[in-house]
C-alpha cells in the first residue's frame, strides 16, 4: 500500500530537492506556485491555507475533504490520499517537483 500524503512526505521532499529548482523557495520568483494533482483524476489543486487563501508552500489544510484521510484532534489536515502529489502550476500547468527542478534549470 502506498503512503499516504503527509507532512513528512513533504519535508523529505523539500530535502530531496533542495538547491534543485524543485522546492517553492527556489521557484517562486519563476512565478511557481505550490500546488497538488491527484493521479486517480488528474485534478490540481492550487496550495492553499485553511481559510482559502494562496498559501506560498505546500500546505494540506486546504485540499478538498474528498483527498483528506486523517485529521488531528484539532480538525488540521494529517494526511491525504497516497495518489496526491506534490509539485506546482506554472502557467496553468502542473508540474512535478522533478519537471518543475528540469523548467527551473531552462530558465536559468
Amino acid at each position: 500500500m502506498s503512503t499516504p500524503m503527509n507532512q513528512q512526505v513533504l519535508k523529505r521532499e523539500n530535502d530531496q530537492f533542495m538547491n534543485t529548482g524543485g522546492r517553492s523557495q527556489e521557484n517562486r520568483s519563476l512565478g511557481f506556485r505550490p500546488a497538488f494533482m491527484d493521479r486517480d483524476t488528474s485534478a490540481v489543486y492550487e496550495s492553499r491555507f485553511a481559510n482559502g487563501l494562496p498559501a506560498p508552500v505546500h500546505m494540506l489544510d486546504g485540499l478538498p475533504s474528498e483527498l483528506i484521510v486523517q485529521r488531528s484532534a484539532s480538525g488540521r489536515v494529517t494526511a491525504v490520499k497516497a495518489s496526491v502529489v506534490s509539485g506546482f502550476l506554472l502557467d496553468d500547468e502542473f508540474y512535478t517537483r522533478e519537471e518543475a527542478a528540469r523548467k527551473v534549470n531552462e530558465l536559468h
